[in-house]
């Protein structure tokens, strides 16, 4: 049998080494409310020492960002200081209903749990997330249905405004802007769980400039699940 080149034998242990510390993985978020909108993505690779969140805790101070606010840069900070894969904002901007994102995930070998939060619009704390999800090690493709958040870190008020964290009030960037209403009273100023856990959903009224609610009760309104998350292991 004839030897393959140096060069050749020199590729093929690169390209060997290559395949087996990483792994792709094609990711299609489906949003699947009927009037409900997510703010850029976040779906990241990590470790079992990593986590986006976990129920019946505190929320960090980078998760109530991008609870409150949609923001995921501190997020995307953490998971990559722990030497985690990072997929950010896949759909390009808000996710409008009814409408899919999607890109591609380049996985470590290190990094077996999968992880996904965007804010959900209108809302005062609510995200969709997906935490600490074992990878699967046999290529396919696999589908996963994801819940509503309450990030625990401000009142649902409904109200117009906010965006920061810890400012009261729903953030409403276009195209909500002419989506959703004014003037509501407000739901509650009241948090009674200051822990993340299953959102309890909008309220809402049938009102566009008074009320309770700035909300729509009849287009903002969801149960779970809230997402599809489809992965498709190479």
């Amino acid at each position: 049998m004839k030897s393959l080149p140096k060069m050749t034998l020199s590729a093929l242990a690169l390209t060997l080494c290559h395949t087996a510390g990483a792994a792709e993985l094609d990711v299609r978020v489906q949003n699947l409310t009927q009037g409900m909108y997510f703010t850029p993505l976040l779906v990241a690779a990590h470790d079992s020492n990593s986590e986006l969140f976990r129920v019946a805790t505190a929320a960090s101070s980078e998760l109530q960002a991008m609870a409150e606010g949609g923001a995921i840069d501190g997020l995307v900070n953490q998971v990559e200081v722990a030497g985690g894969d990072v997929l950010a904002n896949p759909a390009q901007g808000l996710l409008a209903p009814g409408h899919s994102g999607e890109g591609t995930l380049t996985n470590s070998e290190s990094n077996t749990y999968l992880s996904l939060v965007a804010m959900m619009l209108p809302t005062n704390d609510g995200f969709v997330g997906l935490s600490n999800w074992p990878i699967p090690s046999e290529p396919g493709t696999y589908h996963v249905y994801l819940n509503a958040y309450d990030a625990g870190t401000e009142a649902n008020d409904e109200i117009r405004g906010g965006g920061a964290p810890g400012v009261p009030g729903m953030p409403v960037p276009p195209p909500l802007e002419e989506l959703i209403g004014s003037g509501g009273s407000g739901v509650t100023n009241e948090l009674s769980n200051t822990l993340v856990h299953i959102h309890p959903g909008n309220l809402g009224d049938d009102s566009a400039s008074a009320g309770k609610s700035d909300i729509n009760n009849s287009v903002q309104r969801w149960l779970n699940p809230v997402a599809k998350l489809t992965i498709t292991v190479q």
